[in-house]
C-alpha cells in the first residue's frame, strides 16, 4: 500500500519534471560557457566607464574638502 503512494509522483516527477530540469539545467551551462553576449559586453563596458567617471568625481570631492577643511577625514573617523 504504502509502495503505491510512493510509485505516482515518481512516475510523475522522472516523466515531467526530470526532463525539463534536465533541458533548463544544460540550457543554462550552455549560455554560460559561451560567455558575454555583445550587448552584455557593451553594458560592461558602458558601467565601467561610470565607474572611472565616479571615481574621478570621488578624488575631485576629496581634494575640493581637503583644500577647505582639512580635518574631514578625521571627524569621519572619529564617529
Amino acid at each position: 500500500m504504502d509502495m503505491d503512494i510512493l510509485m505516482a509522483p515518481i512516475i510523475i516527477f522522472m516523466i515531467v519534471v526530470a526532463p525539463i530540469w534536465l533541458v533548463l539545467h544544460y540550457r543554462s551551462k550552455r549560455q554560460v560557457s559561451q560567455g558575454l553576449t555583445e550587448e552584455e559586453f557593451s553594458q560592461l563596458n558602458d558601467l565601467i566607464a561610470k565607474a572611472d567617471k565616479m571615481a574621478a568625481r570621488i578624488e575631485t570631492l576629496e581634494a575640493i574638502l581637503d583644500s577647505e577643511s582639512p580635518e574631514w577625514r578625521g571627524k569621519h573617523e572619529r564617529n
